[in-house]
């Protein structure tokens, strides 16, 4: 399935399916085709909707989470969504949607983190990119991984094109900078809603014990972990993510109220 991307004023973004909304948030170096699989396994019970984030972008003084925040924030008003909805977020965008949530908490009903920053994150495993270095690309995306067979030569040429670029870097930079300054732990214990924690027992980027320290610190948490598996499971473990990710959804639905 190929997926079809929309555009409205200066947002882009795909919208498939129809129901509860689904919103997709992808990380630093995500994009949209990070989710297929969670569109083609959801779109047939939930409208799943995912916002290109504007990382390489956005205006440089507002290259942080605040800023992807207030772009989601605009984001769903420019579609009139106000309804709660389910927020899943991958990496940076965890992070965005656990801070979206905590500003808007009558938006969210559910929330769904999957190598999550907010806490810690070995960001690039400890560098950032070096422009115009493809090697260093190269292993840094292998590193995103458990099976280093994930980072094929089109995702690894997708992050070298961005890290090519000067302008981009420097958001790229701002962005994990601000990721690493804005830690969540004292406010956690504020969201209320069910929140589902999907890890990748083999993540170096965010590691076990940070969805550990996740798991303590959110009032509603449950933890599932993936064996074989980096800090993508929705890319890497696609059925496993998609079959933990339906159970949750179906066992914390809202009831009708009489």
């Amino acid at each position: 399935m190929e997926l079809q991307i929309k555009e409205r004023n200066h947002f882009q973004y795909i919208d498939e399916g129809s129901g509860e909304v689904l919103l997709l948030l992808h990380g630093l170096f995500g994009a949209l085709s990070n989710w297929h699989d969670v569109v083609d396994s959801f779109r047939g019970e939930y409208r799943v909707i995912i916002p290109l984030l504007p990382i390489y972008d956005m205006p440089l003084l507002k290259a942080g989470v605040p800023g992807l925040v207030n772009f989601v924030e605009d984001f769903l008003a420019e579609l009139g969504l106000t309804e709660p909805m389910v927020v899943l977020g991958n990496s940076l965008g965890g992070h965005v949607a656990l801070v979206y949530t905590l500003h808007n908490p009558a938006h969210v009903g559910r929330l769904v983190l999957t190598g999550s920053s907010g806490l810690f994150e070995d960001s690039m495993g400890s560098s950032f990119p070096k422009r115009g270095n493809y090697d260093f690309v190269q292993q840094r995306v292998a590193y995103t991984f458990y099976d280093p067979q994930i980072a094929t030569k089109e995702l690894v040429d997708e992050v070298f094109n961005v890290t090519n670029s000067n302008a981009k870097c420097l958001r790229i930079i701002s962005i994990a900078r601000s990721a690493q300054r804005h830690n969540l732990s004292k406010e956690l214990h504020n969201i209320q809603v069910p929140v589902l924690l999907v890890w990748g027992l083999n993540d170096t980027i965010t590691p076990p014990v940070v969805a550990h320290e996740f798991y303590r610190l959110l009032p509603q948490a449950e933890l599932r972990f993936l064996d074989h598996c980096g800090h993508a499971p929705m890319m890497e473990r696609p059925v496993a993510f998609n079959q933990l990710l339906h159970q949750f959804l179906h066992r914390t639905q809202p009831q009708p109220v009489d």
